[in-house]
């Protein structure tokens, strides 16, 4: 997508993600990631030069940009993807560049513009082909050497309840081998919605999902929760995530932010899909000092 200085949309495209490619490098499919640039180049030849490349990608990604090997993927087990660095290719422009990941962009777009407005410190968590948080505070994306990974915490499980072993290559039973999109499949052959969301299995994975949400109460004390993502998606999922929650905070903390039953606590992304998006938008703007 392609934005002005004040963020208003200039040229939208979309198309499946695949490799990028540098030098000597072939994307995962056999296809050349370049085509993406050259779109890039087209929309500056219509609307101006460009001043700088924002980034919200999935990860893990080094987004550190102190860091020699910023804005490259590392242990990501997507084809294609691992060691390639967005510099590499938008570099050729000359313009300033900032990556971070996409729950991130997502957090950063929803503050400014979602559900999110007027919150001091927000977390973002999708779930979706994985899972993953981004939390903003006063506008700004917090990270320690690298990005969060929430997803791969390990929750409290019944194996009677749910003899899965999970699907993480790295961790097997994490949250993400739990109730990620992929993991739900692996285990029932389906999504929840597809399944027409039966309350047994909407309440096993919004356990795992509230589990997350009450850790990142107790680690961050955020504004709000915001819960996006595909999965997210199964009717009844974010009532249930809400209610059990509630049940883990046991009352413990007592703030104005967290109503009874949690509806303006735990929320939807008010931007939709476009959340990722708005987001690296103005991580564009800020690398531009804009």
């Amino acid at each position: 997508m392609e934005a002005n200085q004040l963020g208003a949309t200039l040229a939208d495209h979309c198309q499946p993600a695949r490799g990028i490619v540098g030098a000597g490098r072939k994307a995962g499919d056999g296809r050349n990631g370049l085509d993406d640039v050259v779109q890039a180049e087209d929309a500056a030849a219509a609307h101006g030069p460009i001043a700088s490349f924002g980034v919200a990608s999935f990860g893990p990604i080094d987004i550190d940009p102190a860091s020699p090997a910023y804005g490259t993927f590392t242990s990501t087990p997507k084809p294609g993807w691992a060691g390639a660095r967005f510099h590499d290719v938008l570099g050729q422009f000359g313009v300033p560049i900032a990556v971070d990941t996409d729950v991130n962009g997502a957090a950063l777009g929803e503050w400014l513009k979602g559900a999110g407005q007027g919150c001091t410190t927000l977390a973002y968590t999708t779930v979706g082909t994985g899972i993953g948080t981004g939390v903003v505070r006063m506008g700004k994306p917090l990270m320690g050497f690298s990005h969060y990974e929430s997803g791969h915490i390990r929750p409290p499980r019944d194996h009677a309840a749910d003899p899965f072993e999970g699907s993480c290559p790295y961790h097997g039973d994490c949250l993400e081998g739990l109730a990620a999109g992929p993991a739900i499949i692996a285990r029932w052959g389906q999504s929840l919605s597809e399944l027409g969301s039966p309350s047994d299995k909407i309440e096993l994975i919004a356990d795992y999902i509230a589990h997350l949400a009450a850790n990142l109460v107790l680690l961050h004390m955020p504004d709000r929760l915001i819960f996006g993502g595909g999965v997210m998606k199964a009717p009844g999922l974010l009532q249930a995530v809400r209610r059990l929650t509630e049940v883990k905070l046991g009352g413990y903390v007592r703030a104005p932010q967290l109503d009874p039953g949690l509806e303006q606590f735990i929320v939807a992304p008010a931007l939709g899909d476009h959340a990722g998006i708005t987001g690296a938008i103005e991580l564009g703007r800020m690398a531009a000092g804009q």
